[in-house]
This record gives structure tokens, sequence and C-alpha cells, in this order.
């Protein structure tokens, strides 16, 4: 908390002319203009030294509701003001500190507080963006009556609103899962010498040596194991072209990575109803460390709403995290701009023989940005290295571009 005690235009008016009008006074010989010039000149003077000094003692809270806000969804926030201190506080003109994009200002009247009491004020905000915003700080304002001098006071509390990114209902079908791995296919139910059906699969490493199962790992002449903890479960990953190069650095708006943001959130809520675990690999996600554990929807839909262009990104180095995750059956779903033929080739790499990989290949130009690689090299970059492709213009409907990658890579057409 911090306060500043000026003067307004007014205070600094009455200031200036009651010092020329008292020198004046004092030079011409005038007793009454140099009474006139005093009392212009002690006036703003009293009123800085009888404006309150102290900054009041406010605690102030916050609560979003509801926390996470959808585009164009309105939000009501509550800002509680609780006196602290032993002093009743002052009457203070309020003014929150909002993002442009969250809407005008709101000012509002702050009435006096004695010890103790707690006052609460609601105002709306909405987003047409998603994105991570700041609420706050929260800047206070007294005059004194006279009009001479104010105190300006900013609280320095603040919150968080997250607005989520768009989502656009894509159908519940989803591209299969190819190949042998650990998500891509069931474990063996394997009866021997009696013992009850379990789930045998393959032993891989980091198992536990506790799990492997020895009658049928003498049956099979390899190690086997028990999985018995869960059944599997297909998986799928989710890169996202992030690179400020690709899309159009920041501050100017990118509508081809809000595209690429919205067709990687609408995938990620098709493939987690048909029970897909999911990662998402995104510059944010792979220097947190994040990528490497599946996420939940609403984790998904949080990150990609605090996603970010990076103009230093190299795609390589996303990709070269993914290689991790797209062995053995491993979905691949990529979102991404034409821009550098050979950091493509790093991701068309990512996919291993008999799997699947889909791309929504996004048309820089289209979007309004200039492209360096064309959108159809690009997809043709992908599809000789067997992933399936759609080139997506503002005109494609997200919902469209993923129906057509579910029947081409259903049908086994690349192209």
């Amino acid at each position: 908390m911090n306060s500043l005690r000026v003067l307004t235009p007014r205070g600094t008016s009455f200031l200036l002319l009651g010092l020329l009008t008292l020198a004046s006074g004092v030079i011409l010989g005038y007793p009454d203009l140099t009474r006139i010039g005093a009392v212009l000149t002690v006036l703003p003077l009293m009123a800085m030294l009888l404006t309150r000094r102290r900054a009041p003692r406010l605690a102030v809270t916050r609560s979003v509701i509801p926390h996470r806000l959808h585009p164009d969804q309105r939000g009501v926030v509550e800002a509680s003001f609780r006196n602290v201190g032993t002093r009743r506080t002052p009457l203070y003109l309020a003014q929150e500190q909002l993002d442009i994009h969250l809407g005008d200002r709101p000012r509002f009247v702050l009435y006096p507080l004695d010890r103790g009491e707690t006052r609460t004020l609601r105002y709306e905000v909405r987003s047409t963006t998603r994105g991570a915003y700041r609420l706050g700080p929260l800047s206070l304002r007294q005059r004194d009556p006279f009009g001479l001098t104010y105190v300006a006071v900013r609280l320095s509390s603040s919150t968080e609103i997250v607005v989520l990114p768009r989502v656009f209902e894509v159908g519940d079908d989803a591209p299969p899962a190819q190949g042998r791995g650990s998500e891509g296919e069931r474990p063996q139910m394997i009866a021997l010498h009696g013992e009850d059906d379990v789930n045998i699969r393959n032993y891989r490493n980091g198992d536990e040596l506790r799990r492997v199962h020895w009658p049928a790992t003498a049956h099979r002449g390899e190690l086997m194991v028990r999985q018995e903890d869960r059944p599997a479960r297909r998986r799928a990953v989710l890169v996202l072209d992030s690179r400020g190069s690709a899309h159009g650095r920041p501050p100017q708006p990118s509508p081809s990575f809000e595209y690429a943001i919205s067709a990687l959130a609408s995938a990620a809520k098709a493939l987690i109803a048909r029970g897909y675990v999911v990662h998402l690999l995104s510059a944010q996600t792979v220097r947190e460390g994040s990528a490497a554990h599946p996420m939940e929807y609403g984790s998904i839909l949080d990150s990609l709403a605090r996603a970010q262009r990076d103009g230093d990104l190299d795609l390589g180095v996303v990709a070269g995290a993914a290689h991790a995750f797209t062995s053995g059956g491993v979905l691949a779903v990529a979102a991404v701009v034409g821009h550098d033929a050979e950091e493509i080739r790093h991701l068309a790499a990512i996919r291993e023989h008999g799997s699947t990989a889909i791309a929504f290949v996004l048309d820089r130009s289209s979007f309004g940005g200039s492209a360096h690689l064309s959108a159809s090299a690009e997809s043709r970059g992908l599809n000789d290295a067997g992933w399936t492709t759609v080139v997506c213009t503002p005109t494609v409907g997200i919902g469209a571009a993923w129906s057509q990658l579910h029947r081409r890579s259903s049908s086994g057409a690349t192209r």
C-alpha cells in the first residue's frame, strides 16, 4: 500500500494565484491585497496539512463467480473491504485496475468504515478472448471539501481471473490409435497353473520386479508383468505450435494462434470423452515439466488459456519432448503453421511406424500473416511421414476439420 498527496488543478491555481497576489501586495504596498494573497496561499497549504496523512488500513479480498469464465460470459467480482485499522476511514472514490480485455475500469464510492467493519461491492467483467488476467490493484482517492488536494492510495492486493479458450463440439469420434504399445493394445489375459485370469503385458523399463509374472514369463520366454492396477487406456498427445515467428509476435493479436488453441481444446474434449489419457505439449508445459503427466480436461483448458506465443521457440524442442510419449499406439494431434521446413521435419519425425498422427495445418496467409512455407507444402511434408492432415483457414470450422481428420485416418488416407 502506498499513498500520494498532491494538489488538484484548483489547489495549484489557488497557490500560484495567492503567491502572485501576496507578492504584488507587498511590492505595491497594498495591505488588503497582501491579506487576500496570504489567504489564497494558506488555504491550499492548510488543506494539505488537514488531509489525512496516513493511508487507511484496509484488507481487500476478491472472489470471482465463476472463477473460470468462457468467452463472452459475464462474471461477477465481489470485492470485500475490511477496516483493520483503529480509526474510521474517510470517504473514498475507488477505481479497480482491469486488463483492457475485461472491460471498462469500474469506479465506485467507498463509504466510511468503522473499526472492524466490512463492506462488499460488486461489479461485472466480461472478455471475448481467452487468457489469464489480473484484477487489481485498487486505487483510492480522497479529496478535501474544497477540492484543493487529494490523497491517492493504491492497495496492492490482486486476484487472477482465467478466461478459457473457445471449445467447439466435434462429436465423440476420434481417429483410432493403432499399433502395439502400452496404451494402444489391451493387455493379454493369461491363466496358468490354475491361477485366476490376470492382465499381463510385456515388461518395460522402469517396471518393478515384484510385478513380474513368472509363470507367464516362463510360458512366453520373455519378461511379462502383471497389470492389475488399472485397465489399459489409450493415450493421446496434443502438440501446440506456439512459435511467435509462425503466428506473429506479441502484442499483436494472432487469429491463427487462437484457432490452434481452440482446435486442441476441442480435440481434448472429444478424446477424453472416449477414454483417452491426454498429454499436452507446448512451450509452457515442456518448461514446467507438466507435459510428462496426463492432464484432466479442466487442467488442459487452464493451460491453453495461459498459453502465449514464444518468439524464441524452436518447434524441435517440443517435438523432441513428444518422442517420449509417442511410442506404441499413441495418437498424436498437432496444430501447426507452415513456416519452416526443417522444423516441420522435426514434428513429422515424432510419429512412429504403425501409429496414428493427425494435424491441423494452419494456412498462415489466410489468417492475415505471411508464411515462409505454404500450408499445402507443410501438409505434403507431414503426409510423406504418414500423418493425416487437413488445411485450416478461418472459414474452415474446427468441427468440420476434425471430421475430415477422423474420416481420412479411419480410411487410411493421408491426403
